[in-house]
C-alpha cells in the first residue's frame, strides 16, 4: 500500500481514489448545463465516505502505533486515540 497516493486535491477527493471518483462522477453526461445527475452525487458521497474512513483508520492505526512514552511526549493518551482519529 505504500504506492498509494494519501495526497488531496482542491475538491477534498483522495489520491487515486478521487482521481478514480472523478471518472465515475464525470462518466455521467448532465441533463442540462447547470445540473449534475442524481447518480453523480451518489458516487462522490460514496467516494467522499470511504477517503474520510480511511483517513481515520490511517490516523488510528499511526497512533496506536506510538509507545506511551511517545504519546505522552504529544500530551495524549490511549483512551484519547478514537477522538483525535474521528476529528476532522
Amino acid at each position: 500500500m505504500a504506492a498509494y497516493d494519501y495526497s488531496r486535491d482542491a475538491d477534498g477527493a483522495a489520491g487515486l481514489a478521487g482521481r478514480i471518483g472523478n471518472v465515475f462522477v464525470t462518466g455521467f453526461a448532465p441533463v442540462a448545463a447547470d445540473e449534475t445527475p442524481r447518480s453523480a452525487g451518489l458516487f462522490a458521497t460514496l467516494f467522499g465516505m470511504f477517503a474520510e474512513w480511511n483517513d481515520t483508520r490511517l490516523t488510528r492505526k499511526s497512533l496506536m502505533a506510538l509507545t506511551d512514552r511517545e504519546l505522552d511526549d504529544i500530551g495524549l493518551t490511549r483512551a484519547d486515540i478514537p477522538v483525535i482519529a474521528r476529528r476532522r
